[in-house]
Order: structure tokens, then sequence, then C-alpha cells
């Protein structure tokens, strides 16, 4: 390690979070998460993000510092926007989240006459399209990519052939204090669900890839009245989620939607 190396780990970074998506779910949790425990170690963090994204009011009532800016869309009103504030702000590293500030943080950098590294963090599954633009985006723009678990890395390299040394993979992290396993049968009566059932319950925001209809297939084809589904979240796919649910006839009794918890733990310990 050189000197300058030493050096730069000794003080504190100047770090931006980027995020144009203005859905709500994993990924922004993870975002807020990793912005919290970077400004618990001194570092000078800051989210940018639309003033209409869930996670602008989440980052605030979090204490994690947010500016917000017109990004939801890639248009040159954005581009402008993120360079003015990349003009008028030194940062160490930005570390971009969804496709469209992704573009515009990228594209905003190289017209810069001050050197801005990029990170990008892929959080999902879905295929990176293999066009050129979009190999420049993730190999040339950014000087790393991070995936939140080793699949991901391994089909960036497998089907897009990016460099393996330049994909590094880190999973998720919990807070083993609030995660731990509580008096199940107390939580249970808590909650107001049943005690003397198998519960198989599910986190996740409702979409079509999360998988709630193949679980609601599950739960029937078992046809054992002692399993009871807990489903925690929503999401756009609720619709076809509680349509599979009238499908299958799968009572109330069955099932159980609590919608989007703030707090999640309780009912994974009730489980």
């Amino acid at each position: 390690m050189t000197d300058t190396h030493r050096a730069a780990q000794a003080r504190p970074l100047k770090i931006v979070h980027s995020e144009s998506s203005c859905g709500w779910g994993g990924q922004e949790i993870r975002i807020l998460t990793e912005a919290a425990g970077l400004l618990m170690r001194g570092h000078d963090v800051r989210l940018l993000c639309p003033a209409e994204a869930p996670i602008f009011a989440a980052a605030q009532a979090r204490g994690v510092p947010a500016t917000a800016l017109p990004i939801a869309r890639r248009n040159y009103a954005a581009l402008a926007a993120v360079r003015r504030w990349l003009a008028a702000h030194s940062v160490d590293v930005v570390n971009t989240h969804s496709s469209t500030d992704s573009w515009l943080f990228s594209a905003a950098a190289k017209l810069s006459w001050r050197a801005v590294p990029i990170v990008r963090t892929r959080h999902v599954s879905a295929p990176v399209a293999k066009d050129p633009f979009t190999r420049w985006l993730y190999t040339r723009a950014a000087c790393q990519i991070v995936t939140t678990g080793e699949k991901l890395r391994q089909t960036l390299i497998d089907d897009n052939r990016f460099p393996p040394q330049r994909i590094v993979s880190v999973p998720t992290g919990i807070d083993t204090a609030a995660f731990c396993p509580g008096d199940r049968n107390a939580m249970r009566q808590r909650l107001h669900l049943p005690t003397d059932r198998l519960i198989v319950g599910i986190v996740a925001t409702v979409r079509s890839w999360k998988g709630h209809v193949y679980l609601l297939e599950a739960l029937h084809a078992l046809a054992r009245q002692d399993v009871f589904l807990l489903v925690v979240g929503e999401g756009p796919n609720q619709p076809a989620v509680s349509a599979k649910q009238a499908e299958l006839n799968l009572t109330d009794e069955q099932v159980r939607f609590v919608g989007q918890q703030s707090d999640v733990a309780p009912w994974l310990q009730a489980c």
C-alpha cells in the first residue's frame, strides 16, 4: 500500500449516493443503511435523488443528508442539473444505483473538468444490455462495479463478458442486534397471528419476479390446513397476486397480507 493510499484511508471521504428511482424496496433500504453506516464511520455522505422519490423523505427521517435533483428521467435538463451540482461540489466518489442516474452521472463526470470516480452498484438480476453504450457505462465510465450478490457478479462476467477484476460482490448485511430470534409465540400473539400453525413468511416488494404467485401455488398444492402464509410488503404486482389467491380459493385464514411495514423484525420473529 502506498503512502497516498494510506493517507486517503485515514481521512474522511466525500461520498455521494445517487438514486433516480421513485420506487421503494430493498434497494432503497440498502442505500440508506450503507449511507448511515458510512456517516457513523465519520465520512461525509450525501444522497442525490428526485424530490418525489420515497427515499428522499426516508433519508431525511433517518438523518442522512439528501439533496433533491430532477434526475427521475434521462434528459438534458437532468444532465445539466447533475453537471451544475458536480461543478459546485468536490467529491471523492459517486456511487450510482439505477440505470438513469448511472447514465446521468457518468456522462456528467466525463464532461467535468474535475475527475469524478464512479462506482456502479447493481442490485437486480434483470439482464444487462449487451450494446456498446451499456458496455462503456459499466466498464469505462465506472471504475468499479459492485453487485449485491455473487450470482449477479458471475452473471455479468459470464453473460456480458465484463472483466472480473472490476466487479466485486458485497452482499447486503443486516443489523444482528435487531434481526435476532425472539419469543415466537409472544410475537404471534402481539401481531394477531395463529399460534398453532406453521407460518411461512415472505418479506419483499410485491413484484412479479419476487415469486409471490409461486408461493400461493405451493400453498395450494400442499393442501394442508396447518400451514399459514404471511406476506409482508406491497407493490405493483399486488392485483395479480390477489387474483391468484382468489383463483386458488385460498382464504384469509390461510394467507394474510399485512402491507408495507417500517419494522419487519417482529414479523420475522413470529415465523
